[in-house]
């Protein structure tokens, strides 16, 4: 038989993104149909790296990644990589187009392109602003911080987590700049009341100056103007407020939510084009609690029920509803503290929390777990495959 009919016969899997959500998809799909002929799994990304990026306030700071590469995590198991950004989705043609000019055609989608900050939403933050996209934004943003030379004032937008992490970070590593946090929301508004001052006390020792209660109008060069008409100076600005996904998904014809994000059925597929599985932050996943929000704590085991799905398909087998409950909210305030606020399935607070340095063990155990976690995935699939998922909260109840 001829190695093109050979591959007409193949069921072609391509994975676009590996990140935390994508990779855990293509690890599983590999590594449970390594010795299999009828099945190929393609993975495509930006970049060979992959991107840590629970790490990246970190980088920002100054420190160094690990270089971590997807295609030796990949070498061995059978799925191809392909290095390239992913420029068009034709649906209806079920095709992938790469760097507009590779064409690569699928039986099954995996889509798994993430978020990046959202700086569309106010004028000036996509200019002159810095992200933690990826590891080379945070490389540039700690660049320019090295570059004030212990002098300036930085202002961070956005009083969530990410930007309660960046400040911290940054008032540690570089103690004679002025960093500002601004925000719509108290920094760990979602957090019970101890856990929430012990974020607000490392802040305030580290000395973070926090504005609460603000909106960002405009980033200008050189300052923040807030809506009320107040500018506050800055030498860099970082922004972290709100996320946006990539709009490949909703101009390939998938139906997407008001965010932009795949709308799927139960078990992760496109309710729209069920040959497509979305995961992670790129798709509006509908639990008993609401929609999920993007986690890494969510994300890889929603890449992990999509490569089973896809294979319960092949095997003319009924799809299982991916159910998936939050258990923690670890948060590193510099290198020495942190704070684990763990949480009910739906992501509410419970009273018990960690602070200091055995939040700093925890925190940092969570962080190191996934390249680890994908190693051992391929060697024993199965591994992989434990999650909390949630009891009653994760139950979503048909209407009669």
């Amino acid at each position: 038989m001829s190695a093109q009919r050979e591959e007409r016969r193949q069921h072609h899997v391509v994975v676009l993104g590996a990140g935390y959500a994508g990779l855990a998809a293509a690890v599983q799909l590999s590594a449970r149909t390594r010795k299999r002929a009828d099945v190929a799994v393609t993975v495509v990304n930006g970049q060979e790296r992959f991107t840590e990026r629970m790490r990246l306030h970190a980088a920002a700071s100054g420190q160094r990644l690990a270089e971590l590469s997807v295609p030796e995590l990949l070498d061995g198991t059978g799925a191809r990589f392909v290095r390239g950004w992913v420029t068009a989705v034709d649906a209806d043609a079920r095709t992938v187009r790469v760097d507009d000019e590779r064409v690569l055609r699928y039986d099954t989608l995996v889509y798994a392109l993430g978020g990046v900050a959202d700086t569309a939403a106010v004028p000036g933050a996509r200019e002159h602003g810095h992200t933690l996209d990826g590891a080379q934004d945070a490389e540039v943003l700690a660049e320019r911080l090295a570059r004030l030379g212990g002098a300036g004032t930085v202002v961070v937008g956005g009083s969530g987590l990410t930007g309660v992490e960046a400040a911290a970070e940054i008032a540690e590593r570089h103690p004679g700049l002025d960093v500002v946090l601004l925000g719509r929301t108290e920094p760990g508004a979602t957090m019970n009341p101890r856990a929430r001052a012990h974020v607000r006390a490392a802040l305030d020792r580290l000395g973070v100056r926090v504005r609460a209660g603000v909106e960002v109008a405009k980033v200008l060069p050189g300052s923040v103007e807030l809506v009320g008409g107040e500018s506050v100076p800055a030498d860099a600005v970082l922004w972290t407020s709100g996320t946006r996904v990539s709009p490949l998904a909703a101009a390939a014809g998938l139906t997407v939510d008001e965010r932009g994000r795949v709308v799927v059925d139960a078990a992760l597929r496109s309710v729209s084009h069920p040959e497509v599985y979305a995961v992670g932050d790129a798709a509006a996943i509908t639990q008993g609690y609401g929609v999920m929000h993007g986690t890494c704590q969510g994300g890889m085991p929603t890449g992990v029920h999509a490569a089973l799905t896809i294979l319960r398909v092949l095997a003319g087998r009924r799809p299982r509803p991916f159910r998936f409950g939050y258990y923690h909210t670890p948060v590193s305030l510099g290198r020495g503290d942190a704070v684990v606020q763990f949480t009910r399935p739906d992501d509410s607070p419970r009273r018990v929390c960690l602070t200091g340095r055995a939040a700093v063990w925890y925190k940092e155990t969570v962080t190191a777990a996934p390249w680890p976690t994908y190693g051992r995935m391929r060697k024993l699939p199965a591994s992989g495959a434990f999650w909390p998922r949630g009891g009653r909260f994760t139950r979503v109840r048909k209407a009669r």
